[in-house]
């Protein structure tokens, strides 16, 4: 790993976090997890397993340490591997196209309702967190899809302008 491009994903993980920090919760406190649109942008920049697995480790410990759902520091990293890597299996099948803006913003708002799915299951199936689950998804996941799908729609072609004039080695400069 070049150490560029640990700083830039730490950057990533950084602002994830200070965006998590700072918007409001609601429907009882839930947040958004903006975490998850810096790890999409981190994979679709270095789509490589090694960076992959950094990411998802990252991005869960840390989204479960400021978690304000019950018990929610293991479904956060575990929805975070999983995420993370059904992500990056898509980005790996179709390189050539998640380059372009509506697909990488499509494939953000599926990973996140995928990630709020995974999150949901793991704590209430596993730890029986008792919270009812299909009222999670339309008052929390959705409206966090919506809300993620925007903020990379607007992020990430600063982040990849800032990248190609800094000149980092990533998938989309390659």
């Amino acid at each position: 790993m070049n150490t560029k491009n640990l700083v830039l994903m730490a950057l990533l993980v950084g602002v994830g976090a200070a965006l998590y920090l700072v918007i409001p919760g609601f429907s009882g406190g839930m947040k958004p997890d903006f975490m998850l649109t810096m790890m999409f942008i981190g994979i679709l920049l270095f789509p490589k397993a090694s960076h992959v697995f950094l990411l998802a480790l990252t991005t869960g410990v840390i989204s479960g340490l400021f978690s304000t759902f019950p018990a929610g520091f293991i479904p956060n990293i575990v929805d975070k591997f999983i995420t993370a890597f059904v992500f990056f299996a898509v980005v790996v099948a179709l390189k050539h196209i998640t380059t372009k803006l509506p697909v990488a913003v499509v494939l953000v708002g599926i990973g996140t309702f995928l990630s709020g799915v995974i999150f949901l299951s793991v704590a209430i199936f596993v730890l029986g967190v008792d919270v009812p689950f299909g009222a999670l998804v339309i008052g929390v996941v959705l409206p966090t899809v919506a809300l993620n799908a925007v903020a990379f729609f607007f992020i990430f072609p600063i982040v990849t302008q800032l990248v190609k004039r800094s000149k980092f080695e990533t998938a989309l400069t390659n």
